[in-house]
Formats: C-alpha cells, sequence, structure tokens
C-alpha cells in the first residue's frame, strides 16, 4: 500500500517514512501543498497523511485541490486542535483527524482503517476532462481553449459544473444537483438550476441552442456527455 506523507516538518517525516517503511508501506513525501496535489496525481497514493499548516497551500487547500477527482482516503495529522479546525478539515473532505503529539499505535490502526475502506484502484476520475475541444482541470478549477486564456466561470458555475463531470454519463436529477450546488433549502429551487445550465451552455457548448455534453433529460434532469450526443437525439 503506497502512502504519501504531506508535512513540512522534516523530522517527522523521517520518522513516519523509517516506521510506516518497517511495516511494508510504501512510502512517498512532499513538504508543501502544491507539491502534496502533484504527487497525489503522478504517484496516486492509497492513502494520504496530510499537516494542515504546510507553506505554499494549506491542508484544506489541498483537500478542496484533490476532492474534486480524487477519493483517496485522508488523514488529517496537525497541531491543532481547535473544534473549529477538525470540523473544517473534515467538512473539506478529511476521512479522519489525529492531533499532534500521537501515539504511532493508535495512527498505524488508523491507517489500517482507511485503508480497509479506500475505494478500488482505478475508481477515481482523471484530473482532466475533456468537453470537446475544452479542457476542465479540477485541480485548477479552470476551464481552457485550445491555445486560448481561461475561460471564466462564477464560483457557483463552476461547481455545478464539477459536479456534473465527475458523474459521467450519469442522470443527476434536477433535487440533486441543487442540494449539492446550492444546498438541502434549496431542492425545489429548479429555476436557479435552469440559468446556470444555460449560462454554462453558452459558455462551454459549441452551439448552446443545441447542447452537445451538458444534456437535459427531459422532466428529470441533466447529464454530461462525454462523447456528445448527436443534437437533436
Amino acid at each position: 500500500m503506497k502512502v504519501l506523507i504531506a508535512d513540512d516538518d522534516a523530522q517527522l517525516v523521517r520518522a513516519l517514512s523509517v516506521t510506516l517503511a518497517a511495516r511494508g508501506y510504501e512510502v512517498v513525501t512532499a513538504t508543501d501543498g502544491r507539491a502534496a496535489i502533484d504527487a497525489v496525481i503522478t504517484e496516486r497514493p492509497d492513502i494520504v497523511m496530510l499537516d494542515l499548516g504546510m507553506p505554499r497551500l494549506d491542508g484544506i487547500g489541498v483537500l478542496e485541490g484533490i476532492r474534486g477527482w480524487s477519493q483517496v482516503p485522508v488523514l488529517v495529522l496537525s497541531g491543532r486542535t481547535d473544534s473549529s479546525d477538525k470540523v473544517d478539515a473534515l467538512d473539506a473532505g478529511a476521512d479522519d483527524y489525529v492531533t499532534k503529539p500521537f501515539q504511532m499505535d493508535e495512527l498505524l490502526a488508523r491507517l489500517r482503517a482507511l485503508g480497509r475502506r479506500r475505494a478500488p484502484a482505478g475508481v477515481d476520475s482523471a484530473p482532466t476532462i475533456r468537453i470537446g475541444d475544452l479542457v476542465v482541470d479540477l485541480v485548477a478549477k479552470q476551464v481552457t481553449a485550445p491555445e486560448g486564456p481561461a475561460i471564466r466561470l462564477t464560483p457557483t458555475e463552476w461547481r455545478l459544473l464539477e459536479v456534473l463531470v465527475t458523474n459521467p454519463d450519469r442522470l443527476m436529477t434536477r433535487e440533486m444537483l441543487l442540494t449539492e450546488v446550492w444546498g438541502p433549502s434549496h431542492g425545489n429551487d429548479s429555476g436557479y438550476l435552469r440559468l446556470y445550465v444555460a449560462q454554462l451552455r453558452r459558455k462551454l457548448e459549441p452551439d448552446p441552442a443545441h447542447p452537445r455534453y451538458l444534456v437535459t433529460e427531459s422532466g428529470m434532469g441533466y447529464r454530461f456527455s462525454p462523447a456528445g450526443v448527436t443534437p437533436g437525439n
């Protein structure tokens, strides 16, 4: 099992690396947040051990950067003991939280538990997804055209697009999308959804009046079709 240790405490990283390697884990390391995201993309670890207080990009930023496309289990290791920090990390997508200093036996037990719960190989999406000639970068959270600038999306437009493209060829009902993007209290506000889907189509579809990729399922919701559908079908 491969474990990514993302922490800027060199002494702790060395100690964890030796301990985990002695127990049969394959260990890769990152000393800042940007490097941690890069390592998740290139190394595809089975578990991530993540410090919250890293340079370049903090742990919450790392979680936000990978959760749009990867469900790799994340164990936060942090010296922050305030309950709000734990809540923020768990809300951002962490699976477990251990406060420093910790007992190694407890840490190893939590790693084993996360290892049993990890997603099967191949479940994660690619960090980039194509919509025709456009590239959706789930890490950078942007859409780019060939040799062109990024296409500007509002935070709400991005969140709606992210939900659709990470569920390819799956019917996403109006209620599911409204709850995911706007929250449970907006489950019946279909007007919001129609407005934002129309805005996304204007920005991303070759012919917004005849969408190929962001497809309406009449009376039910919407679906992202990676291969594109023939307009009119």
